[in-house]
């Protein structure tokens, strides 16, 4: 089976475990205010992944940035009306694979401070380019952890008033 597929499928069945599993979670410890919102992923041919993830999937795409020349930076697909899939490039920096597992935070800001109290490191909030305040966390293997929280200006949050 091709790579491209394989990853698919994992993570098709890790977002449908996501789903599944959201109604059963115990709730996490009060003050962090996070839940999965998204994955990214890089992939190798970005026409062959979006048209796979919206024409054999059925995702819908909720929004695309580009470069100056048209060339895409990051597409959100959209699973359901709070969560999504993040397709980039990838590039010689940036292998296919997995990029990160976006959070989404009630309030980035009081989440950033609980987790800095906790011990964890995180970089400065910046605006995204989603116009979504956000920051990057890693957890003890590296893996990316990207924390945003979904304001009206952005992207994400008129995605998701726009699900029906």
């Amino acid at each position: 089976m091709r790579m491209v597929h394989r990853l698919a499928l994992v993570v098709a069945g890790f977002v449908a475990g996501v789903l599944v599993m959201q109604t059963s979670v115990t709730p996490q410890q009060k003050g962090t205010g996070l839940r999965l919102n998204h994955v990214g992923l890089y992939v190798k041919n970005f026409d062959e992944s979006l048209s796979f993830y919206t024409k054999t999937m059925g995702f819908r795409e909720a929004f695309a940035l580009k470069d100056k020349d048209g060339w895409p930076i990051i597409t959100y697909l959209q699973l359901d009306r709070d969560t999504f899939l993040e397709l980039a490039p990838a590039t010689a920096d940036h292998p296919v694979g997995v990029s990160h597992m976006g959070l989404w935070a009630d309030n980035v800001k009081a989440t950033v401070a609980t987790l800095r109290e906790r011990g964890l490191q995180a970089e400065e909030i910046r605006i995204g380019q989603s116009k979504a305040p956000l920051t990057n966390v890693l957890d003890p293997d590296g893996v990316r952890m990207e924390l945003l929280e979904y304001p009206p200006e952005s992207l994400q949050r008129k995605a998701m008033n726009a699900w029906k």
